[in-house]
Parts: structure tokens; sequence; C-alpha cells
């Protein structure tokens, strides 16, 4: 039995985006006192974005475009986010391996983002005239 989702937390894509924004947080703490302006905020801000776009567009469901749009901006985050991961490998500052996991993370999150946004009629309310 299927249960359904009424809340934006409920959403696998929310889920995975909030564990792996938690991910780089507990990663960008080693990060250098130099890059706490920079890389560290940037990082941790778009990776924070994904989750708080796909809640917004949750709640804007009403209006097909709006949720499309948001769940466009949460992929645009997301991408974002995997340039910073590739920096902070190149920069010495995470492990290839951890830099290769939350990059394939965010590709499943990209994924399960795209689909919705091709397919918003799944998602979005319809009303009731």
């Amino acid at each position: 039995m299927v249960q359904k989702i009424q809340y934006h937390w409920q959403l696998d894509v929310y889920q995975l985006s909030v564990e792996a924004s938690m991910k780089i947080y507990e990663l960008s703490k080693a990060f250098p006192k130099e890059e706490v302006y920079s890389l560290t905020d940037q990082i941790r801000r778009t990776s924070r974005s994904v989750s708080g776009q796909i809640a917004e567009g949750w709640k804007r469901r009403k209006y097909e475009a709006a949720f499309v749009n948001k769940m466009n901006e949460a992929e645009g985050e997301a991408a974002e986010t995997q340039v910073w991961l590739e920096y902070a490998v190149k920069c010495g500052y995470i492990s290839r391996d951890d830099g290769t996991h939350l990059h394939k993370k965010y590709d499943d999150i990209l994924g399960k983002l795209i689909n919705m946004g091709n397919n918003p009629e799944k998602w979005v309310l319809r009303s009731r005239r």
C-alpha cells in the first residue's frame, strides 16, 4: 500500500537532499579557516538550498509553473553543489571517495528533480471545481 505524500519532508528527494547536506556540513567543519567565507559558505549554502527549494515548490504545487520552477531551482543548486564538491576534492579538503559518493548522491537527487519537473501532473494539486 502506497502512502499519500502530504508533506515535503515525506518526499524521498527531500530526505536525500537533507542527508547529503548534513554530510557536507560535517565534512566542511574540517575545511581551513581561510575558506570560511568562500568554499565553506558556498557549499553549505547551495547544499541546504536544494531542500529549501523542494519545500517551497511543494507548497506552491497548486500552480504547475511555480512547482516546475522550484524543482528547476533545486536542480541548479544541486549542480552547483557538485561543482563545490569538485573544488573541495581538488583542494584536498575532502577525500576523493567522499567527493565521489556525494557527487553520485547529487546525481540521484538531480534525476529525481528532473523527473518531478518533467512530470508535474503527478505532483501538482488539481483544483476541485
